[in-house]
């Protein structure tokens, strides 16, 4: 059992089982929440979002996670990643799951960033999240719109399931549009905190739980807990800086993922450089920075974000900004230290006008890499 102490009450979290490789102080961290819904928060310490990681060690927990993966799923198969948390996460499962994917498997991601050039095919809520409207776009491509109907192994991938309630309303959404034919629902996440209650079931489907660890969690509100004043991210709508690069890592259906769209180099041997994606745009920038990694640089990964977070704990430094798609919300990037970096990369899908000043001031050594056709 572990304690944590925040201003808004007490967390207590007991876990149960996990993976060989993965305890609970190599997987999570904390923090709180600015937010009346949910005051905590499970930072994770491999997801590359609020704490800058090594491309290698996320690596690791994307081909231990698919590796648990039950053999044979009943085809058709789709796998879709929740945004913007995971989005990454669940590119990285259907890269290595696909290495021994028997049959073809679709790859979805959902959204807050509305494509007006892509059909819509359902959106849910997620309810205690700071913006919970969420939607999933189809493909105007007929094979894979049809995938998405005759799914019959709906794979669900989130950074951390606490209630499955998310998960749910993803599923009865699904439903609704049409994909009425799920037989098996396999929920992955880096921690399930369903522990001992198990979900057996997921809108009356069966459902298959994977994690690299397992548990339990308790909250216990102080005794005169203070307000706090979320600021208004809840916004699912296409901004004045339109996405430029192509949406082929999961926004629209693909059976491929998208590649890298920029080679990057190291300037030095042994150079300390931080890559950067931009809230749910995060698996192309990984690839440029696994990349990095691979040609002998010391890289690390992160990603701006649109959740606020309190500083304390988990969260020892916040720069906040405006966001790059025009849409005029707060954006955040935690932990970032700049002066710890030779190089500071932000990988944007908006064009280079769309960074806020105010970030580019926070970060002096920063650039900027967005899509060039």
């Amino acid at each position: 059992m572990h304690q944590v102490q925040l201003q808004r009450g007490t967390l207590t979290v007991s876990p149960l089982r996990s993976h060989a490789d993965w305890q609970l102080h190599s997987l999570l961290d904390f923090a709180e929440r600015i937010n009346p819904k949910r005051a905590f928060l499970f930072v994770s310490r491999v997801l590359g979002k609020h704490i800058p990681v090594k491309p290698s060690q996320m690596q690791k927990s994307y081909q231990d996670l698919a590796a648990l993966i039950p053999p044979a799923p009943q085809a058709p198969v789709t796998m879709i990643a929740m945004a913007e948390t995971a989005v990454g996460l669940g590119a990285g499962i259907f890269r290595e799951y696909q290495k021994h994917c028997a049959s073809a498997c679709l790859f979805a991601t959902t959204t807050r960033h509305i494509q007006s050039e892509l059909p819509i095919f359902g959106d849910f809520l997620e309810e205690h999240s700071h913006a919970q409207d969420q939607l999933i776009h189809s493909s105007h491509d007929a094979v894979k719109h049809q995938h998405l109907l005759n799914t019959k192994t709906l794979i669900v991938v989130d950074d951390e399931i606490s209630t499955g309630k998310t998960i749910a309303n993803l599923v009865s959404s699904l439903q609704a549009a049409g994909m009425q034919q799920i037989e098996q629902v396999i929920s992955i996440s880096l921690v399930d905190w369903t522990g001992d209650q198990d979900i057996q079931q997921i809108a009356n489907i069966p459902n298959h739980s994977i994690s690299l660890m397992s548990g339990h969690w308790a909250w216990q509100d102080a005794l005169d807990p203070k307000a706090v004043h979320m600021p208004n991210v809840n916004i699912t709508a296409q901004g004045q800086h339109a996405v430029i690069a192509p949406n082929t890592w999961g926004r629209e259906p693909t059976y491929q993922l998208g590649q890298a769209w920029h080679s990057l180099q190291p300037r030095a041997t042994g150079e300390k450089i931080l890559v950067l994606g931009s809230c749910e745009f995060t698996w192309i920038p990984f690839l440029m920075a696994e990349a990095l990694e691979q040609q002998g640089a010391e890289v690390y990964f992160s990603s701006t974000t649109r959740s606020p977070i309190a500083e304390g704990h988990a969260i020892q430094q916040r720069l906040e900004f405006r966001d790059n798609y025009g849409l005029n919300i707060p954006n955040f990037s935690y932990n970032v230290d700049a002066s710890a970096y030779d190089r500071v990369i932000l990988v944007i899908e908006t064009g280079h006008e769309s960074v806020d000043p105010a970030l580019l001031q926070q970060i002096p050594n920063l650039e900027v890499v967005s899509y060039v056709a």
